[in-house]
């Protein structure tokens, strides 16, 4: 049995991205930071992920050499979408004008990607039902707003940055009603950013 695990960057205002979807401001966390996130990432035996971020993560990791880069490309994905198996047809890997695009270790797993398009609820419970390590959620907003409304997170690991956006994409706002959380941990870095993790009370 696998648990499900959100890991999102997050404002202190509770908004995972700009209400134009920008996200810049979670870039530049210090090296603590990112280690941390990268031992989330990399700790998975599934990353899941909504249709749009699928689409601009196949189009970017397959050819990064990132940190996040081997554990993004080597652990299976599945992305929920009800577009079925066209999903996987996604963008060419983008690059700089006129630059060669070499392949990682791992690239083809973004075109081997299961498609989710049934009952979400009963596609994590399909999931989840499997042994391994965590499954990792990454969003968008969206999908990580129907996973926490529906109570599929077993945990949330929250990197919240130093930063107050005003107005933004919430993950929390579907609630039909409060619900408690129990902190874990909390660990904070010289940048300014903290990591939060979270259970359901």
């Amino acid at each position: 049995m696998r648990e499900l695990i959100l890991k999102m960057s997050m404002s202190l205002d509770a908004f995972v991205g700009a209400a134009d979807g920008d996200i810049k401001w979670m870039f530049g966390a210090d090296p603590e930071a990112v280690a941390w996130t990268v031992e989330i990432v990399r700790d998975a035996s599934l990353h899941i992920m909504g249709s749009r971020t699928f689409r601009e993560m196949a189009a970017f990791w397959p050819t990064s050499t990132e940190v996040f880069a081997p554990p993004m490309n080597g652990i299976p994905k599945a992305v929920f979408s009800r577009q079925g198996p066209a999903i996987l047809q996604a963008a060419p890997a983008r690059g700089e004008p006129g630059q060669a695009l070499a392949l990682q270790p791992g690239a083809e797993s973004w075109a081997e990607a299961y498609v989710a398009s049934g009952d979400l609820a009963a596609e994590i419970a399909r999931l989840k039902a499997q042994d391994g390590r965590p499954i990792i959620a990454h969003g968008g907003a969206g999908f990580a707003r129907s996973l926490v409304a529906r109570g599929l997170v077993d945990q949330f690991a929250l990197l919240v940055h130093p930063v107050a956006l005003g107005r933004g994409l919430p993950i929390f706002s579907d609630l039909a009603a409060p619900r408690r959380l129990k902190l874990v941990s909390s660990k904070a870095f010289p940048g300014g950013a903290q990591a939060q993790i979270f259970r359901p009370a």
